[in-house]
């Protein structure tokens, strides 16, 4: 079954220029397929591990996540039953959602150029991650007045952060806006969806209407990557998430992760993360014990 492309329409509520939500354990948040909005989305993970599929970055984080997504660009949801976190809050607001001209004033200079950045997606760290992740948290407790001057402050906060990732940072463009987003969104889905088995170029062409080489030329245009790296990248991903949270033999998570020849899984590993499988799971238990 083909899953189709979710534009997410975000209205705040009356009365309100943006959106909070906070999701736990009797409140999930079940937006896990790749979707997309105008809205910028600021998430904090309180604890856990899970995929961060941004754009075509995929990567695990451990021990939470912050991140700043920007306008438009296709994302999955960070958490699910297995995540392990305490709560997930989010904050959605349009890039001129206090006015079409706030943002241009020099007090806001900086978080102009935060927005800039964002457009390939932000993880921050360290000591931005904690301070902002309790700032976030508050925000639930506060009226709509103080909750608008913390995320102000919050995002100035964020503008003169160093401790950031850019995840798309080689680039991620969107060329006509909806029509890309919901054809990238098609495959993007695809690839979650099958990801354990052969998905061949042609099934992946003929699933958007396109010949071979125009898919090809087009995903390399937006995602500044091969498709097959993308979908080797996507199994690598999966791969860390089986050998930190499953207690399965290595030569299983290569199989599991949809790869079918294990020297070509643990050299690609190594590529990718800089350990070979083995190294990369005893790091994690060094980690977690220490």
């Amino acid at each position: 079954m083909i899953q189709k492309p979710a534009f997410e329409a975000i209205a705040p509520s009356f009365g309100h220029s943006f959106t909070f939500q906070k999701f736990n354990a009797n409140n999930e948040n079940k937006n896990n397929g790749w979707h997309y909005h105008p809205e910028l989305e600021l998430v904090y993970v309180n604890g856990g591990s899970g995929k961060r599929q941004i754009g075509s970055h995929v990567s695990y984080y451990r021990n939470g996540d912050l991140i700043l997504i920007g306008s438009n660009l296709p994302h999955c949801g960070f958490t699910d039953k297995l995540t392990g976190n305490k709560s997930e809050t989010l904050v959605q607001m349009k890039a001129d959602f206090l006015g079409s001209d706030f943002f241009n004033i020099p007090e806001m200079k900086n978080i102009q150029k935060l927005f800039e950045v964002a457009k390939g997606g932000i993880a921050f760290s360290g000591k931005t991650k904690m301070k902002i992740g309790e700032k976030m948290e508050i925000l639930e407790y506060q009226t709509d007045f103080q909750r608008l001057l913390s995320i102000l402050n919050i995002l100035n906060i964020l503008a003169t952060s160093t401790e950031i990732n850019v995840l798309n940072a080689e680039g991620f463009s969107m060329e006509t806006e909806v029509k890309d987003n919901d054809r990238i969104n098609v495959v993007f889905n695809h690839v979650k969806t099958n990801f354990k088995e052969d998905i061949s170029l042609e099934e992946i062409a003929d699933l958007v209407s396109m010949t071979v080489p125009s898919f090809c030329r087009y995903f390399k245009k937006i995602t500044n990557k091969t498709f097959t790296q993308f979908v080797n990248e996507y199994r690598l991903v999966h791969a860390s998430k089986l050998l930190a949270e499953q207690p399965m033999s290595i030569t299983q998570v290569c199989y599991d992760s949809g790869f079918n020849n294990f020297s070509h899984f643990n050299k690609s590993f190594k590529a990718f993360t800089g350990q070979n499988p083995s190294e990369y799971r005893n790091q994690l238990k060094t980690v977690l014990q220490s």
